[in-house]
């Protein structure tokens, strides 16, 4: 098994040796009959019989869940292990000609757990393709929301932030709520999992108003530098930093037509 794209030294160290397993697993097996010659398919699995087991001689087979091409088989690579087992489904497509050489499903198996060396030999070769599709999945996925400094609690009445301050961090309530105020004015409220503090991070200038605890709050801090970074490879974060921004500036846009209505001619 190889992953599509660049994988690190140590994963193509680990795929080089599971790549030899089958063939020690299957030693002193017969196979089932002669090697497959398998043309260019775009579903393999239709092509082959069920209860057996095939170990790539010659090709390359690409392997997509869901339509997307996930990693890639060739010469010493096993198929079949995924049969009767509750998967997502996987589809095997191949741009070559393949030979494969067929096993008997049941013999096969028997023959792999009929000596502690080779049960052994084939834990390492389920456990090391976990551990490359775990490797791959920490590496594409994208960084949660998860602070270096901690959540912070305040009491109804404390401030959040201190209009005037350095802007150095970004906020998100996750208990509690808490209202912006500027020069001791009410100016919008702060809702739980609302992010705030960002607009000062991104102009650099000071903060524009205080934020003040309406009832006690379990704040999340994240550094400035580290919500720019999420910001930039989390789509979420930055849709959510837009929506809570809208909210804020039709809050104040009705708040401005209020005042303006009710000022004297």
């Amino acid at each position: 098994m190889y992953l599509l794209g660049d994988q690190p030294a140590y994963a193509d160290r680990l795929a080089q040796r599971l790549q030899g397993i089958p063939t020690q697993l299957l030693e002193g097996l017969a196979p089932a009959g002669p090697a497959i010659e398998c043309p260019r398919t775009e579903d393999l699995e239709v092509e082959l019989a069920a209860q057996q087991l095939y170990v790539i001689e010659t090709g390359l087979l690409h392997a997509l869940i869901d339509d997307k091409p996930l990693y890639y088989l060739h010469e010493g690579d096993l198929l079949g292990l995924r049969q009767g087992a509750d998967l997502p489904a996987c589809r095997y497509r191949s741009d070559e000609p393949l030979l494969l050489v067929p096993y008997p499903r049941d013999a096969a198996l028997a023959h792999i757990h009929a000596t502690t060396e080779r049960q052994e030999l084939f834990i390492q070769y389920l456990v090391g393709q976990t551990a490359l599709l775990s490797d791959a999945l920490a590496r594409l996925k994208q960084p949660e929301l998860r602070p270096t400094t901690g959540f912070q609690h305040f009491a109804a009445g404390e401030e959040l932030i201190h209009e005037g301050d350095e802007a150095d961090n970004v906020f998100v309530i996750i208990e509690g709520r808490a209202e912006a105020m500027v020069n001791g004015h009410k100016v919008g409220d702060v809702q739980k999992d609302e992010i705030f503090g960002a607009m000062a991070v991104f102009t650099r200038e000071k903060r524009s108003a205080s934020v003040v605890a309406c009832e006690p709050c379990t704040v999340m801090v994240i550094p400035k530098e580290q919500f720019i970074g999420l910001t930039q490879s989390n789509p979420r974060i930055a849709h959510s930093l837009i929506e809570s921004m809208a909210r804020r500036i039709d809050l104040l846009n009705k708040e401005l037509t209020q005042l303006r209505h009710a000022t004297p001619a």
